[in-house]
């Protein structure tokens, strides 16, 4: 019998551009919900975060902001600034295109992913937040 389950957790973060692994925080809630097969959606909610995956290693780390950078510039002309003159039309930008959330499949209560694939969050605004991950599941 299919069932539906949500569970949520909150982070700390420092501030734009950090990127924190929430791998083993999806596996705990997988764990603890006692389904053993499904899918999972990883979500925040804001609009200033970003949820996907990555492989979650030094290199990439320092490469994920710079090419956020050359994607969507910092200094550039943001309305969205102009209009609230806080200094994160960027953020919403570059979380619009990344996304609030992935939805992984899980097996035997643990994410189906690939070798070195983890799912993390991206803090985008210009600062130090506390976010709320929801995780809903629906499986057996």
């Amino acid at each position: 019998m299919m069932a539906v389950l949500g569970i949520d957790f909150e982070i700390k973060t420092k501030g734009e551009n950090h990127i924190i692994n929430i791998t083993a925080d999806v596996e705990k809630m997988l764990l603890e919900s006692g389904l053993k097969e499904g899918i999972a959606c990883v979500f925040v909610g804001g609009s200033t975060g970003a949820i996907t995956t990555m492989e979650f290693e030094p290199g990439l780390l320092e490469d994920m902001p710079v090419a956020l950078e050359r994607l969507v510039p910092k200094r550039g002309e943001f309305k969205h600034h102009l209009r609230w003159n806080d200094g994160n039309g960027h953020s919403h930008v570059r979380a619009a295109i990344l996304g609030p959330s992935v939805t992984v499949p899980f097996r035997n209560c643990q994410p189906v992913l690939g070798t070195w694939q983890q799912i993390i969050f991206i803090e985008l605004d210009v600062k130090p937040r506390t976010r709320t991950i929801y995780v809903q599941m629906v499986g057996e």
